[in-house]
């Protein structure tokens, strides 16, 4: 991440720095309180997305549907938080040619999960299967799909009845190996993004390359959600565009994956 925000800055024509440190859940409001007006906002990741979502003073439509805020822009008036993780696949799946899928598959039903099924209806899921290895763990997402006015089902991740996805979207801790079962799901299953950052290639990735289905690693949700991230500190709205974004985002890939 400081990679790719000093790499966006330094396009952007900005004198901003940032930077990296270790907070627990249980010391994040006095490290928050202690931060000074240079400070213009923060990255987030767990155990803090949710402590922060209790603590800012408004959040963004994301981050009220998932509970989970990986941004926070702080103001005079108090931190606001948003979710930029789900804007952050929605457009990786876009890039790899995922528009208007009929229906997508997650696997797993943790936070990730949740805003993957976001995710999935930003870019038109009309069907959402979710898929876990305690199905009772996921059935909250059912009032989350009544919600954003999608079908959704919930299945044990071990469930022999396959049916055919447009996209899969697995949001699992890294390295999980799901033995026979990945095989077993890989059929039929669209492309696969598997939102883990190293690795490469996990044991589902593994199992997608043997059906001969592509598969795709998280850096493309990593890079664009950092992009989403940046308009909020600069534009403070995740929606706006930055003036010179093309660039910006290109110099952001080159750090990431270099030339």
């Amino acid at each position: 991440s400081p990679r790719l925000h000093a790499a966006a800055y330094g396009v952007l024509g900005l004198d901003w720095e940032y930077g990296r440190r270790q907070v627990t859940a249980d010391a994040f409001a006095d490290h928050l309180a202690d931060l000074d007006a240079t400070w213009r906002g923060l990255s987030l990741t767990m155990p803090l997305k949710t402590v922060a979502a209790r603590t800012a003073r408004s959040l963004d439509s994301d981050a009220r549907r998932t509970g989970a805020v990986n941004t926070f822009l702080l103001t005079d008036d108090g931190p606001h938080g948003f979710n930029t993780d789900v804007g952050g696949l929605a457009r990786a799946l876009a890039e790899i040619g995922v528009h208007a899928p009929g229906a997508v598959r997650v696997l797993g039903a943790g936070a990730t999960a949740t805003s993957a099924v976001v995710s999935a209806a930003r870019v038109g899921a009309q069907l959402i299967e979710v898929r876990a290895r305690r199905p009772e763990a996921a059935e909250p997402l059912r009032a989350l799909g009544d919600a954003l006015g999608v079908e959704l089902s919930v299945r044990a991740i071990d469930d022999d009845t396959i049916d055919s996805v447009d996209a899969t979207i697995a949001a699992l801790p890294g390295g999980t190996d799901l033995g026979p079962v990945a095989d077993l799901l890989a059929s039929g299953s669209g492309p696969l993004v598997d939102v883990v950052y190293g690795g490469w290639p996990t044991p589902l990735a593994q199992a997608w390359s043997r059906a001969g289905v592509a598969a795709h690693d998280g850096l493309g949700m990593l890079l664009h959600q950092a992009l989403l991230q940046v308009r909020v500190f600069v534009r403070g709205d995740p929606d706006r565009p930055l003036d010179g974004e093309d660039a910006a985002l290109s110099a952001m890939r080159t750090a990431l994956v270099g030339d």
